[in-house]
């Protein structure tokens, strides 16, 4: 049975460690992802709130134009578009919807739906497109999703999403990993 997947892009579908090589050039650092224990980067940059929002603001599109894909992400999300439709979900602005458009194009990867909303709160978005499963990097996102849409999250390892999960939501550690969870989930639903 067709499914709509909902899916965050930046530190899901995108390589966790992108903005990296960006920070350690810009700010003269020399961090790795390991290195990112909060959502939050402004503590890892001896610049104000406000110096760091104008230097993102100043970089994102460039920093979206040259993420690389997560590992194992385009094969499973091509299989994935064959069979269900892919809203991605984002909290990037929509003014960035034509540099990530671009971005799937050169990347390959199929969708159904972009939707750039400019916040981090995507209840309302998942609500509205009806998905049936979520797909995030953000610890907090992924358990509202879940609590709020009654949908199972599945949530992409990484250093800076380490509090407990609530049960439906999903602790993976790859690309293949969701696969094989997906997989089964799909068996029963």
């Amino acid at each position: 049975m067709k499914k709509r997947f909902g899916i965050d892009i930046d530190g899901t579908v995108t390589c966790p460690a992108s903005i990296v090589p960006f920070l350690n050039k810009d700010f003269n650092i020399n961090i790795t992802l390991d290195d990112i224990k909060q959502y939050d980067l402004n503590p890892l940059v001896d610049v104000s709130e406000s110096e760091f929002a104008t230097w993102f603001t100043n970089n994102e599109a460039i920093i979206y134009e040259q993420s690389p894909l997560a590992e194992g992400a385009k094969e499973i999300i091509v299989n994935w578009g064959r069979k269900h439709e892919l809203y991605f979900i984002s909290a990037r602005g929509s003014h960035l919807l034509e540099v990530t458009k671009k971005w799937f194009l050169k990347e390959k990867l199929p969708f159904d739906h972009i939707e750039l909303i400019g916040t981090h709160d995507k209840i309302n978005t998942a609500k509205k497109y009806e998905v049936d499963i979520f797909f995030e990097d953000k610890h907090d996102n992924a358990v509202m999703i879940h609590e709020q849409c009654q949908i199972p999250v599945i949530l992409f390892d990484t250093p800076y999403n380490q509090d407990p999960i609530p049960d439906g939501v999903i602790r993976v550690y790859s690309w293949l990993e969701a696969e094989r969870w997906v997989g089964e989930w799909l068996k029963h639903n």
